[in-house]
């Protein structure tokens, strides 16, 4: 079977859905109200999502043999007469694989419960590997991780650098040497679980929206390494554009007279703010705030433009804090409000991500869990 990522399709159902795949959906509405509020009783359930109880209790009696939700007993207060038993999604029950290939040096890999914590890591090095080496070094820490849970595993995640598509094709990959490589049919062939894949940044703003105290209107989730790319989510859809190139901002031109990128142009924001240039200015510089400023204000006023379109409410900065927040992270700030209204501009929050060096890591669990359960 072939599963789709959740690009380019809303991320949390919010209605009633008269078609072929009814159930599915009236689980996932159910599903989605426990993982985002909590505990409910079957009646709080009906209420909230407008099933019929026969439905819920029906669905909720799949659920809790399945294993996705288990029976937490009476609330502590409860009215007179019969208390309402409470369900929750059992956190534990089931685990997620989750993959972030996007380091330069080595594979990094957790196992993740339906919470969103990480309970296991392993890592590989990449050592050079590309191409065909490299993806048979992807399927064997994908094994070693499935080897460290004995819990079913509802499906494996992962975050890729790159440009992918909504099959789960890396369709170019440079510094993976991969171009068009079949990357989750490659592994769902290998594991016999359900694969889904997208590109790391895009995996990154899942990560936030679903576990990172993200506050809701558009985001742009903007990843900083040894390259730099952004995840945007509007009206709460994942957007991958045209090819599935949405985010790759880092090959906008933002100095014609700057520094060769590895794309073949001249003065990429890449060549700018990706971290081995930055540290590079920085190491040769005798003010390491004046750096980060003006690299700040060349990143706002590369941002502007787009958070202005997009009327975006939150800007994330994914990537070492020590060189993100402070200087850099209030120049951003700062040069976006000047170059924009105030409608959008006031309330516009810039802020570094919350999950640190997991937040691709957990958003690939996100990937599975909107994949295979609709819940986000």
């Amino acid at each position: 079977m072939t599963h789709l990522s959740p690009l380019g399709r809303p991320l949390r159902p919010s209605g009633k859905l008269l078609q072929e795949d009814t159930r599915r959906h009236h689980r996932a509405l159910l599903l989605q109200r426990l993982f985002r509020d909590g505990p409910a009783s079957r009646a709080d359930l009906a209420r909230t999502t407008g099933l019929t109880r026969v439905t819920v209790s029906e669905l909720v009696g799949t659920m809790v043999a399945d294993g996705l939700v288990e029976e937490l007993g009476a609330p502590v207060e409860s009215r007179v007469g019969k208390p309402p038993t409470l369900v929750g999604v059992a956190a534990e029950s089931t685990h997620i694989v989750s993959l972030d290939l996007s380091p330069d040096d080595r594979l990094t890999g957790a196992v993740v419960n339906l919470a969103g914590h990480v309970v296991a890591r392993h890592e590989r090095p990449l050592a050079g590997r590309k191409g065909a080496e490299a993806t048979a070094l992807v399927h064997e820490l994908a094994d070693e991780l499935l080897a460290m849970t004995s819990r079913p595993v509802l499906g494996i995640g992962v975050g890729s650098p790159g440009v992918v598509d909504a099959l789960g094709t890396v369709l170019d990959a440079p510094n993976l040497g991969w171009h068009g490589t079949p990357l989750a049919d490659g592994l769902r062939e290998h594991t016999g679980l359900p694969v889904l894949v997208a590109n790391d940044a895009n995996t990154a703003a899942l990560g936030e929206h679903s576990f990172g105290h993200a506050q809701g209107g558009g985001l742009m989730v903007l990843r900083v390494g040894t390259g730099v790319g952004a995840g945007l989510i509007l009206e709460g859809t994942l957007l991958h554009g045209h090819r599935a190139a949405a985010g790759e901002i880092g090959h906008v031109v933002v100095d014609p007279r700057g520094e060769a990128c590895a794309c073949g142009r001249t003065g990429c924001l890449e060549t700018l703010l990706a971290v081995p240039h930055l540290r590079r200015r920085l190491a040769a510089s005798s003010s390491r705030t004046r750096v980060l400023a003006d690299t700040g204000r060349r990143l706002g006023a590369a941002l502007a433009p787009v958070v202005g379109t997009l009327n975006l409410h939150e800007l994330v900065l994914s990537g070492p804090v020590e060189l993100l927040d402070g200087p850099l992270r209030d120049a951003v700030e700062s040069t976006i409000r000047r170059r924009t209204m105030p409608v959008i501009g006031d309330e516009l929050v810039v802020r570094t991500s919350t999950l640190g060096d997991d937040v691709v890591l957990v958003g690939a669990a996100v990937l599975v869990l909107a994949g295979e359960l609709g819940v986000s």
